[in-house]
């Protein structure tokens, strides 16, 4: 920890805010006066602070990691040794889990078990990119020709930005960072105005684990002080960035002058397909977990049920009957099950999309308010909601909600499942639910996303990669591609005997 660093925490009472700086070129700098301030949304208390970033902020940021790159003190070290690395970083992560995870639940909303789970998520992701960065080769080309070899050798892609979303801060983050770092890049960290904590204590860990000074900076700030700036650069040869459409559209935009690389996963409304040859038991559980898991703030949420019209009655009264017992609650009050909404903003705009459904024809069915009872009314709590008879021309059916509110769509038969599943522009994730492995099989290959779950949900491990189709974007994370993503490919040729002319009166 630096002498800033040092003064800084001393200087805080144990129950006080954290206040932070930005981390830029191997330090922590004195915090900004323009601070952000971050309440926490579930209980309305003020829990962190960090500098607003500035252009000036971001451009320093940049310029620390493009002298790290440039260097080549990181990039040049064996893979080996960065994988070690990566290593030391996980076990650090582990020592320091608990206060991790109280971070991401204060500042996200989410229940502590959730950010728990986060952490133990983002330290498996750290060492498998320590595995895949310990054993990745190139390609040697030997049957050429006796006089003629070639080898395709993947180099580091060189200055990543990272733009991280505020509903997995630290789980999304690992997603990319340890994987970009074991490809050799540098980076530049943009995490969210609302969740910063963890991307800035992770700072603290990766120099303790020994990553070089101004190999990983971080920024804080919004999007249009910090985020355009990263996008518009020169000097960043790569960005990747998780988190709406509508933002992926204004990066591709900015970046159009640099013609950067971009890796983006973008919005998604990922429908749950429920045939009345499942296991409906197993289904159920499987689409309340797929749409309530972490207040629906998922990409990967399951936001539409898609049920066969011979069981849908039932399977919607069960559905309602076991949404009524789910535990809302701040994110430390033990056996909270579903937390709080981002931001009171964020709120309203979910309860807005009830309230249009409503206007267009559906039925609420369970939950659709605000609830603001005992220990929830200082936070911004909505409670799980189910919305029946929604059409495929309604707003809900085709925008991403973002809040804990599925939406009930009836089928009769599997091309009419795949043609509704594929009816939105997103084409991030979904789920079928069927004992039939035929029917599973032919809906997991006819419906149009970069993942496909049968009989399970959200679900996963480091070495599967994830991404999307359509208007949920482009470019792998996680898994040896995702170790790719952040890799550019060359090809060496050499010729070993003497080359035959084809100009000036030779012949080949």
């Amino acid at each position: 920890m630096t002498t800033t660093e040092q003064q800084t925490r001393a200087a805080q009472p144990a129950d006080a805010p954290r206040v932070y700086g930005h981390h830029i070129g191997g330090r922590e700098l004195q915090p900004a006066e323009d601070l952000i301030h971050r309440r926490a949304p579930g209980t309305g208390e003020v829990v962190a602070s960090w500098s607003a970033g500035t252009a000036a902020d971001t451009e320093m940021a940049i310029a620390a990691a493009r002298a790290a790159f440039d260097a080549g003190t990181w990039s040049g070290l064996p893979g080996v040794e960065r994988g070690r690395i990566l290593l030391r970083v996980a076990e650090l992560m582990r020592a320091d889990a608990d206060r991790l995870a109280r971070i991401e639940a204060d500042e996200s909303g989410k229940p502590l078990v959730l950010a728990a789970g986060d952490v133990a998520g983002s330290i498996d992701l750290f060492e498998y990119a320590a595995a895949v960065t310990m054993t990745s080769t190139g390609e040697a080309h030997t049957n050429l020709g006796e006089d003629f070899t070639a080898w395709v050798v993947r180099e580091p892609a060189g200055v990543v930005a990272m733009i991280i979303p505020w509903n997995f801060p630290l789980l999304l983050l690992a997603q990319k960072l340890p994987f970009a770092l074991g490809a050799g890049c540098t980076a530049v960290v943009k995490p969210s105005e609302f969740t910063s904590g963890t991307a800035l204590e992770l700072m603290r860990i990766l120099r303790e684990a020994g990553v070089p000074d101004g190999v990983v900076n971080v920024v804080t700030g919004t999007g249009p002080a910090t985020g355009q700036i990263l996008a518009e650069s020169q000097d960043v040869d790569l960005l990747s960035f998780t988190g709406s459409t509508a933002t992926g559209q204004a990066i591709t935009a900015a970046s159009a002058g640099s013609i950067k690389r971009l890796s983006l996963e973008l919005g998604g409304k990922a429908a749950s397909i429920v045939f009345a040859d499942a296991d409906l038991d197993d289904a159920l559980d499987g689409v309340l977990f797929g749409v309530f898991f972490n207040q629906g703030e998922c990409c990967v949420s399951g936001a539409r049920l898609l049920v066969q019209e011979s069981i849908a009655d039932d399977f919607v009264a069960k559905l309602v009957s076991a949404t009524q017992r789910i535990v809302v609650g701040a994110p430390l009050t033990p056996g909270s099950e579903l937390g709080a909404m981002i931001s009171p903003e964020h709120l309203q705009t979910v309860l807005g999309h009830i309230q249009r459904a409503e206007e267009q024809g559906a039925r609420v069915v369970a939950g659709g308010h605000r609830l603001t009872t005992g220990e929830l009314a200082a936070g911004d709590f909505v409670a799980p909601t189910i919305i029946d008879g929604v059409a495929p021309d309604h707003a809900a059916f085709r925008e991403e909600i973002f809040g804990p509110v599925l939406t009930v769509t009836r089928f009769r038969d599997l091309p009419e499942a795949v043609d509704l599943a594929n009816a939105t522009p997103y084409g991030l994730a979904g789920s079928v639910w069927t004992k039939d492995i035929d029917k599973a099989l032919d809906t997991a290959r006819q419906v149009r996303v970069g993942r496909m779950w049968i009989n399970t949900t959200i679900d996963g491990a480091p070495s599967l990669p994830a991404g999307g189709m359509k208007q949920s974007g482009y470019g792998r994370e996680m898994g040896r591609a995702g170790f790719d993503e952040f890799t550019e490919i060359k090809t060496v040729q050499v010729r070993t005997g003497p080359r035959s002319r084809v100009f000036g009166g030779w012949t080949a």
